[in-house]
């Protein structure tokens, strides 16, 4: 605080290192050519924030879009793996998807037995007898299906495990809502027959 002031340099020591500074550096790039200005090299960088053709710019992204969402169809149609959505890559997915659509799953027909319950419903007093055996019946096929998707969860990560070592998250779950669809209207559709399960 109370020290000496240092002394400021002279303008020929300034000169001396600036000279210094230019000539390390230019010894360190040695690239033999000039240095292009400023400008240049910002003009080079500029990019328009819009394209001058509008119209076409967005004609040519619809089109990209379209063309993205046929090949995503097509793959689920055909399992393909590179143009599948993200939820539904990868090997183990496929061995999960492989595995429940080789199955039989009551789970299957869980939709078709609410519906069934519905359309009884109305045609049935809720007062009378039967709609006490109409609810007990889909109560009963609701824990059937719940045991089954239970079952089908605790086989499905055993035979992950041994196949691939470490099962990703979300795989089990996967299938087991996989096995809640008709088979039918499952995407991407079944590539195996029942009975073809997966080694």
């Amino acid at each position: 605080m109370f020290g000496r002031k240092k002394e400021a340099p002279s303008a020929q020591d300034v000169v001396d290192q600036q000279a210094a500074d230019a000539s390390a550096g230019a010894a360190a790039i040695g690239k033999g050519a000039p240095t292009p200005k400023r400008s240049a090299q910002v003009a080079a960088r500029r990019r328009p924030l819009v394209p001058e053709d509008r119209k076409a710019s967005k004609a040519a992204e619809r089109a990209a879009i379209q063309d993205q969402r046929v090949k995503t169809r097509q793959a689920l149609d055909s399992g393909d793996e590179k143009f599948l959505p993200l939820r539904d890559k990868g090997p183990q997915k496929r061995f999960a998807r492989d595995y429940v659509d080789a199955r039989f799953s009551l789970g299957e027909y869980l939709m078709f037995g609410a519906l069934v319950f519905v359309v009884v419903s109305l045609l049935v007093p809720a007062s009378s007898e039967q709609m006490i055996y109409v609810l007990g019946g889909f109560w009963v096929m609701f824990l059937a299906v719940f045991v089954d998707v239970f079952v089908l969860s605790r086989k499905l990560k055993k035979r992950l495990a041994a196949k691939f070592g470490n099962v990703e998250r979300g795989t089990v779950w996967y299938g087991s809502m996989r096995s809640l669809q008709f088979r039918r209207l499952r995407l991407p559709k079944p590539q195996v027959k029942r009975g073809e399960f997966p080694a």
